[in-house]
């Protein structure tokens, strides 16, 4: 019989982290899965950029900013399990979807989009626009909050031309099976895109390996890369294939040339940019993307897993609903809690510095990282029971 865990938890020496994040001096924080805390380094990132622009003036361009897009990116790829040259970063995830859609078309018997009701609004939203392509759009049900992978399977056939769901569910933190989607689709020759907005950052992905074709995702969570730096991915060869209507002049292969008339595409993520990229933004996100490869990403699935289990563990002690799976395998990084009065407890709990959230048809949602400790889940747990009875 394994000793049981000690009571900081697997991955002690992580907490070391803590310094280099302001806002855990001043809150408990257990929102990552919303806006992941902020490292201290980020100011150092802003400033060096506000000083290249103050002291280089336009010739920042040539001296690195005109490349970030891209080398930021090849940051990322080692945390999504693809090469370099493969990431091209974006504003955010509904312009990196509308990009990798608006490279593909619908023909007859071949146009069916397979996604689910459990997908975050803003993905369902830019779906929805592709019914004007042509698309059948066809919405797999969840099961009470779950969408196991027989499900989105048995809606994929020879008419489907492309499935796009998440990796981990927004709402109760449901791990789809990612591996065996694609599986699927290869055999029923569909093309599969991936959100892993709420993953990346928080377990290992091995998005290549899966056999994924297409993912966009963002910086905001788990990376603690701030707002305004989303990403797309396409699987290499079928990139080169790919021409979205959705560009730029920075997906161009000699931009400079200023040649009018029809793009001629780069090659690798740079096909895939548009216009003047979001510099300041793909400043703040590198200390985020650092911190997580440095922290290790095996190290902090397993440090969260201890974590969403000891939340887990507190509201079952508490009588509080939990609407999260608790098989670890399915799990993602948050514990959504139901409660008829969430939307005002989390209030409560904000003004006592407890840090969460509350998403109508779901639940409270915690959601601790790598740098969190077990004394701040039990305290979020136990507060919140309190609150709860005094209601």
């Amino acid at each position: 019989m394994a000793a049981p865990a000690p009571p900081s938890g697997p991955h002690a020496d992580l907490l070391v982290w803590r310094a280099d994040l302001p806002i855990l001096g001043s809150s408990t924080y257990l929102i990552n899965n919303s806006l992941g805390a902020m490292p201290r380094q980020v100011e150092e990132e802003l400033g060096r950029y506000a000083r290249n622009w103050r002291e280089r003036g336009v010739r920042a361009w040539g001296e690195g900013w005109w490349e970030l897009p891209v080398e930021v990116g090849d940051l990322l790829a080692p945390l999504l399990g693809v090469g370099p040259g493969e990431v091209a970063m974006q504003p955010n995830v509904a312009v990196a979807l509308a990009i990798l859609l608006s490279a593909l078309d619908y023909p007859a018997g071949r146009n069916r989009l397979v996604t689910s009701e459990l997908e975050f609004p803003n993905v369902r939203y830019v779906l929805e626009g592709e019914r004007r392509k042509g698309a059948e759009l066809v919405v797999v049900p969840g099961e009470g909050g779950e969408l196991p992978a027989e499900s989105l399977a048995a809606a994929i056939d020879e008419r489907t031309r492309l499935v796009v769901t998440s990796h981990v569910l927004y709402a109760g933190s449901y791990r789809v099976d990612a591996a065996a989607v694609a599986q699927r689709c290869r055999e029923a020759g569909a093309l599969f895109l991936l959100d892993v907005y709420q993953s990346v950052g928080a377990m290992p992905l091995e998005l290549a390996a899966w056999g994924v074709d297409l993912a966009v995702g963002g910086s905001v969570k788990f990376l603690c890369g701030g707002p305004g730096a989303g990403f797309l991915w396409a699987r290499p060869r079928l990139a080169e294939r790919l021409e979205p209507a959705v560009t730029g002049w920075q997906a161009d292969a000699d931009p400079f040339a200023f040649r009018s008339g029809p793009i001629r595409r780069a090659s690798g993520a740079w096909r895939f940019l548009t216009g003047t990229p979001g510099v300041p933004a793909l400043h703040a996100c590198q200390p985020g993307y650092r911190m997580v490869a440095a922290a290790g990403i095996d190290k902090i699935r397993e440090r969260s897993l201890f974590l969403t289990a000891r939340l887990i563990e507190a509201a079952d002690a508490h009588g509080l609903e939990v609407r999260t799976p608790r098989d670890p395998q399915r799990r993602g990084g948050a514990v959504t809690l139901h409660h008829p009065d969430g939307a005002r407890l989390q209030k409560a709990l904000e003004s006592e510095g407890i840090l969460c959230d509350h998403r109508p048809g779901a639940g409270l949602r915690f959601g601790p990282h790598f740098y969190n400790t077990a004394e701040e889940c039990d305290h979020a747990i136990e507060r919140l029971a309190e609150l709860g009875r005094s209601a």
